[in-house]
């Protein structure tokens, strides 16, 4: 820990110049917290904004059964943290997840001593799990998933990996084969409980907003959604071919990079093949520009979703989507929200992250799967203008969202009966 702790410090400190958030409170990754407190905490791991957003789901069920309960939010990662800020109540704290070390580990354990921790989907890490056994501290993993691929990387590690997944209190899989990766891995799993995300409600100011700037545009709009570093290179080559094919194509293109720190990026990207771009924070509130309106034919700008936190919007604005992460092997982004917000997903061939939401979302015809990220723009441009196929689609998509809940009662009374059982034997 001492000697590695100087190159971790460096790392952050590059990291802060994209994302200023990695250099704030900078102890608290080696296991200092100056504000630590013993109390009843509920403690609640979400580690980046994906698992934070699934967090809030949960949380909000959990408040109102417990309406005293006190939060105790850890975060791996500066959007996670900037997210975490927004379920927090008076009397709650944020801090962040200390390295996985003995003694940043003990240290977090001491100084707060939480009654329970839920862990959120993927985060297990073995020093976090020894100490928790340590300390009598019951580790629930939460809306549990566990790809082929990881499963297949943590038994590369079996004697460090099995005994941390054995270490768990309670696993709560979101599907049989999660289950069943996770039980090879050493995982007591107490069941399927479903996925939380389909519990989620789309921000209904941000619906309004994004049908208020449709009815300023002209011609329909597609997203890349999401996208993964080189996927932005692929997708301009493919985009730049159809408007060869079509040079008086009606169509918008909007990309929301994964990683707000490669807005920039993939701006300079863009602009180094002579295209105009248009930020969200640039917009008024009616949208985007569209210069198209005096003059045709020029080329339409391509528009970039630069903002944290809106991808209900930039759903609701688009008519269709392309899945991010899906177009180079890593694994793809989930899908749920788009489907919630009525947006027909086009997806590449990589999805192993979730990969019975999307062949469930393929089978619903809520999502169709291409070969390639050319295939996947001349499908979705295709769809675009195709009004009643998109709208037969977005009906499908809706549906499909909707068919899937219930996961968020079921994981709550779960993590209920935990808590009682530990009361019952701090009883006795």
């Amino acid at each position: 820990m001492t000697t590695a702790q100087p190159l971790l410090r460096l790392k952050l400190r590059r990291r802060s110049q994209a994302e200023p958030m990695y250099g704030q409170f900078v102890e608290e990754r080696f296991g200092h917290y100056g504000h630590a407190a013993h109390e009843d905490w509920i403690w609640i791991h979400a580690v980046s904004l994906g698992e934070t957003k699934t967090a809030g789901i949960l949380l909000k069920t959990l408040r109102e059964t417990l309406p005293s309960m006190k939060l105790l939010l850890t975060h791996g990662t500066a959007t996670g943290r900037e997210e975490g800020k927004k379920l927090l109540l008076e009397g709650d704290v944020q801090v962040w997840q200390p390295w996985d070390t003995a003694e940043a580990v003990s240290h977090f354990f001491k100084a707060f001593q939480p009654k329970i921790g839920l862990i959120m989907e993927t985060e297990v890490w073995p020093n976090l799990v020894h100490c928790a056994s340590y300390f009598n501290v019951p580790l629930v993993l939460v809306n549990a998933r566990m790809s082929e691929k990881s499963m297949n990387q943590a038994l590369r590690w079996s004697s460090l990996m099995c005994t941390a997944f054995h270490g768990l209190s309670a696993v709560l899989a979101q599907t049989q084969d999660d289950a069943q990766r996770l039980s090879k891995l050493g995982a007591r799993v107490n069941g399927i409980y479903g996925n939380l995300k389909f519990d989620a409600k789309p921000d209904e100011a941000q619906m309004v907003l994004a049908q208020h700037w449709r009815s300023f545009m002209q011609g329909p709009i597609v997203i890349l959604a999401s996208s993964r570093e080189g996927e932005e290179a692929l997708w301009l080559e493919a985009w730049q071919a159809y408007c060869l094919k079509h040079p008086q194509t009606q169509i918008n293109c909007l990309i929301v990079p994964r990683h707000p720190q490669r807005v920039t990026e993939v701006e300079a990207l863009i602009q180094s093949k002579d295209w105009q771009v248009s930020r969200r924070s640039s917009w008024g509130p009616d949208g985007p520009k569209t210069p198209i309106e005096h003059n045709p034919s020029e080329a339409r700008p391509i528009l970039l979703g630069d903002s944290l936190g809106e991808m209900t919007l930039y759903y609701s604005f688009a008519n269709v989507a392309l899945l991010g992460g899906s177009f180079e092997q890593l694994g793809g982004q989930n899908l749920i929200e788009a489907a919630a917000c009525a947006c027909p997903v086009v997806m590449g061939p990589h999805t192993f992250n979730f990969s019975e939401v999307a062949l469930a979302a393929e089978k619903s015809g809520a999502a169709l799967r291409v070969a390639n990220m050319s295939d996947a723009v001349e499908v979705a441009c295709e769809l675009a203008l195709n009004a009643e196929h998109q709208s037969a689609l977005a009906s499908k998509a809706k549906q499909f969202a909707q068919a899937h809940g219930g996961a968020t009662q079921r994981t709550a009374l779960a993590v209920l009966d935990c808590l009682t059982q530990i009361k019952d034997s701090t009883a006795r």
